[in-house]
């Protein structure tokens, strides 16, 4: 027990993990406020001189965050595979940090998921008072976005298996099973991408398709993101990273995935299937109370 303490300034022993002074912190905000003064000159469409700065700007902050990130996260696998100082205590912060992270990105969808019944449940005249809008031609959801929910569901079953498997300490498996994950996910893309350029209705189109655009393409963003964070967990089992004892890498990555599910079929029951189908129409309410 005494090897998995440390010892503060004062020499006396706690189970806390003190990370080194880190560049990460400082580069990351540089990186971010870079980003966020792109986009807002791309927005503008600002020139410095004759140079326009278009999209150079938004791209470069990208670029900057996605280095510190792959920096950052190969510091934190260090210290945990190969100086081995993450201990429980430490696994506790990084479990409440995680749980915090997703709580916040469901505050996002809960934004989208109110824009989108705040038109379905009270149209406007802008719309004539029906929903879905009489000029949009939705999708069926019994098609294409039915399958793409089973795709889910299948990858949210082998990321399941993957996590037995580590438990087992049948690492064979967890390759398996993580790569059938990662395989999933991008079919899903593929699917989605598939389905946007073919859909019959434009982002600027009213407020059917911004709502609908905002709140999958943004589950979009987050299948991508998983799908890349259950890649280098693939890639770290390949390794030998994960045991039985300490996978904590792979958890956070697996809770992530099932947020991305539970979104989805929230989306396909809202979106999809009664936002498509069950139609509301508020124009004889509309006749009945005009003077």
């Amino acid at each position: 027990m005494a090897e998995k303490l440390e010892y503060t300034t004062t020499g006396k022993p706690h189970p806390y993990h003190i990370v080194r002074p880190s560049i990460w912190p400082l580069i990351g905000a540089l990186a971010g406020g870079l980003f966020a003064v792109g986009a807002i000159m791309y927005m503008h469409d600002v020139k410095l001189g004759e140079f326009s700065v278009g999209l150079k700007g938004l791209v470069l902050g990208l670029i900057s965050i996605v280095l510190v990130m792959f920096f950052w996260w190969k510091d934190v696998i260090y210290e945990t595979i190969t100086e081995k100082v993450h201990n429980k205590v430490t696994e506790i912060g990084l479990r409440y940090g995680m749980l915090l992270f997703i709580a916040s990105e469901l505050m996002f969808f809960v934004a989208f998921f109110w824009a989108f019944f705040n038109g379905a449940l009270f149209p406007t005249e802008a719309i004539g008072f029906t929903w879905p809008p009489q000029n949009i031609e939705v999708l069926e959801p019994f098609g294409l976005p039915f399958l793409m929910t089973m795709i889910l569901l299948l990858s949210g079953c082998t990321v399941t298996w993957a996590h037995h498997a580590i438990l087992e300490g049948k690492n064979k498996e967890v390759v398996r099973a993580l790569g059938l994950t990662v395989l999933l996910g991008a079919i899903f893309l593929g699917f989605q991408i598939y389905e946007y350029t073919h859909v019959a209705f434009g982002f600027t189109e009213g407020i059917y398709p911004s709502a609908f655009f905002m709140a999958t393409g943004f589950h979009g963003f987050h299948v991508l993101v998983g799908t890349i964070f259950l890649a280098v967990c693939w890639r770290r089992s390949k390794k030998g990273h994960f045991t039985k004892d300490q996978h904590f890498g792979f958890e956070a990555a697996a809770w992530y995935w099932h947020f991305v599910d539970v979104v989805w079929l929230f989306l396909f029951v809202a979106v999809y299937w009664w936002g498509n189908t069950m139609g509301i129409d508020h124009t004889d309410l509309i006749t009945q109370v005009a003077p």
